[in-house]
């Protein structure tokens, strides 16, 4: 399977933010992320265990920068040109112009997408 990402369905959109998936694939969720803001997940993930995206990742960092921070005190940038993986328990923020590309369990996705949908619901 393969898609431009020109063509991907709008999963959530915000001020500043645009996540992009063309959906399940072999089991994984597939995203496109984009912001021309500076994101703070933060408060998006309050609510959920430990206030932390309870979904491990795997994807690239096509520009900017994603600063993370781990439930076990441990910090990182994931920066333009890296191949990544965050496992569960994470939370940061996005550089502003930051775009990435990212494949998640759909399972564990599921319930992070659901709760994201109810916190931008208000």
């Amino acid at each position: 399977m393969r898609e431009q990402t020109d063509n991907l369905p709008v999963a959530m959109e915000q001020p500043g933010f645009r996540l992009l998936s063309p959906g399940t694939w072999g089991g994984m969720v597939v995203e496109y992320l984009e912001c021309t803001e500076r994101i703070d997940l933060r408060p998006m993930l309050e609510g959920l265990p430990d206030d932390k995206c309870t979904c491990p990742h795997w994807g690239y960092m096509l520009r900017g920068a994603l600063h993370s921070q781990y439930a076990e005190g441990t910090e990182e940038v994931i920066r333009s040109g890296d191949v990544f993986y965050m496992s569960k328990g994470h939370t940061g923020w996005f550089e502003a112009g930051s775009a990435m590309i990212f494949f998640s369990p759909e399972v564990e996705q599921r319930v992070i997408a659901e709760h994201l949908a109810k916190k931008m619901q208000g």
